[in-house]
């Protein structure tokens, strides 16, 4: 427990300083620490949480994959060739694919989708015409930026992914109506909230309130994340689950 707390300590401290480079203009400090905070989450999930679901660490492990190279690539020499850049750039941002893609699994493998459209025709209609048009929205603002056709299909693949953690964890707590989901889609909504603001940060304008948001909602949404993976289902809801 001592040694959770430590931990947890340490993600707090990480958040607290990152804050104060950030808007104190040492924006790379602040980036190394912002890459510190979810790898310390990942630990504290391996060492503390005894019934670990599989999928959900798969989540955690690639997501700290990708922030752990971003911190590494930062801390090498400038390639003036960019390869290093978009190496991140690509391989980097498919592993934060693959992380919300697990993610979505596990919700979509404990979900009885045959009773979802039977008793929530309207919800399911309404979720996916809003996240059609939030998509939509995405690739507007991120679309006059890119140059290349692959990227914006790429950066596509990448916001149907992250929003679609949105709608199927809200059904999923329409659902199952339990603490555990309602963290669930807590986070997912946090974790969607973060994004946002980081294209807000990369392709409208800079600023270190929007960058200090992003983080700020993923912390809070990896807090639900990690406080959901300590519950489990109630028994009526262990009848449709398929894999944890």
């Amino acid at each position: 427990m001592y040694k959770s707390k430590v931990l947890i300590g340490f993600v707090v401290l990480c958040y607290l300083l990152f804050a104060v480079f950030e808007f104190s203009g040492f924006s790379k400090v602040a980036y190394y620490l912002h890459s510190l905070i979810v790898p310390l989450i990942t630990l504290i999930y391996l060492l503390f949480i005894k019934d670990k679901s599989r999928l959900f660490l798969l989540f955690l492990v690639f997501y700290t994959i990708s922030d752990i190279m971003g911190l590494i690539i930062g801390n090498m020499p400038f390639d003036e060739t960019r390869k290093l850049y978009d190496f991140q750039y690509y391989f980097g941002n498919l592993l934060y694919i693959l992380s919300y893609l697990f993610l979505v699994v596990k919700i979509c493998l404990s979900l009885n989708f045959r009773h979802i459209i039977k008793h929530f025709k309207t919800h399911v209609f309404v979720l996916l015409a809003l996240s059609i048009y939030f998509v939509y929205v995405l690739q507007v603002v991120i679309g006059r930026d890119l140059v290349l056709e692959s990227d914006y299909y790429f950066e596509l693949i990448y916001n149907i992914v992250t929003i679609l953690l949105l709608p199927l964890s809200l059904l999923n707590y329409f659902y199952k109506d339990n603490k555990k989901a309602l963290f669930l889609f807590l986070g997912s909504l946090c974790i969607v909230f973060s994004e946002v603001m980081d294209v807000a940060n990369i392709y409208i304008t800079e600023l270190s309130v929007l960058n200090f948001l992003s983080t700020t909602f993923a912390l809070v949404a990896f807090f639900f994340y990690y406080q959901q993976s300590k519950l489990r289902n109630t028994p009526r809801e262990q009848e449709f689950k398929f894999i944890d």
